[in-house]
């Protein structure tokens, strides 16, 4: 499952946390691949206005920020608007959303699926943009820096963490059909909650920031008999995280990823659709080491 990630917490870590975002350049260019057959570039606009500011340090940075991004992998393409309100330094409230689409490649053999219905018996259908992918979100993080409280450029640990809960849809789909993003044949139309946490360490070299992250995905739609393949267990990527700022204008950040990963009790699951897979409930997960990632970020 998600053989084309969507990689979407990556470019968080490709700047500093709490830095100030009103000297921040405007526009990003965001390359990002991994080891696994994936990639993706974004453009990323940056608006930014401050809101609701004051002479209290806590709220002195006070803004609201809007993004708009442009996305392209080898599958899909896609369209994103985000707005993030500042309301007080050690928290965020943030909603947006995402119109794309996508198309079938054939690629050393193997079929990947930009967009599409997955059907019973693994059978695709759709073609190159023949129905739109959708997403709308809304979210909230809450973070804390020890530099802020204890000035000095080796004091900054830093903590975060952000919870969302989006709905997103394929056009074509029928309630309860299944249908791809990115490769990933598991989605269906409707609700879907995502988390994650981080502590960090910054640092004023070039190694500027080393991290764990640890992210959350749980589908929260009500598909019948969804237990029997686990559609209702949390999924988590762990990861390790370290960012280095070449310049003020390039940050390069890796990543070394781990999975939670279902276990099935079909010796031959991976032949099986997965709805026809039946969960271990006595062991339902197992963790395995998922990729290396590397993003590119270039500020101007």
């Amino acid at each position: 499952m998600k053989k084309i990630a969507i990689l979407l917490i990556l470019p968080f870590f490709a700047q500093a946390l709490f830095a100030n975002e009103n000297t921040a350049p405007a526009n990003e260019l965001v390359l990002q691949a991994t080891s696994m057959p994936e990639a993706k570039l974004e453009y990323k606009r940056h608006f930014i206005y401050p809101f609701l500011q004051s002479d209290n340090p806590l709220m002195a940075d006070n803004n609201i920020k809007f993004t708009l991004s442009g996305q392209l992998t080898p599958i899909s393409v896609n369209g994103l608007l985000d707005l993030i309100l500042t309301p007080v330094a050690f928290a965020e409230l943030s909603a947006g959303g995402r119109l794309g689409s996508g198309w079938p490649v054939n690629l050393f053999g193997s079929n990947l699926y930009g967009i599409g219905l997955n059907l019973p018996g693994n059978e695709h259908e759709g073609s190159a943009f023949d129905a739109l992918l959708w997403k709308a979100y809304a979210g909230a993080a809450l973070q804390f820096s020890l530099a802020a409280i204890f000035p000095g450029d080796w004091n900054n640990i830093i903590a975060r963490t952000y919870h969302e809960i989006n709905i997103h849809g394929n056009t074509r789909a029928k309630a309860g059909e299944a249908w791809y993003f990115e490769n990933d044949g598991e989605n269906c139309n409707g609700l879907n909650y995502y988390g994650n946490f981080v502590i960090g360490y910054q640092m004023p070299i070039i190694l500027s920031m080393a991290a764990l992250l640890a992210e959350a995905d749980l589908y929260l739609y009500d598909t019948p008999g969804r237990e029997k393949w686990g559609d209702d267990i949390v999924r988590w990527i762990f990861s390790c995280v370290f960012n280095f700022s070449v310049t003020n204008y390039l940050d390069i950040t890796l990543l070394t990823q781990c999975r939670t990963r279902r276990n099935f009790i079909e010796s031959n699951w991976n032949d099986l659709y997965y709805r026809s897979r039946t969960v271990d409930t006595s062991n339902p997960v197992h963790l395995e080491f998922y990729r290396i990632a590397a993003v590119v970020t270039y500020r101007f």
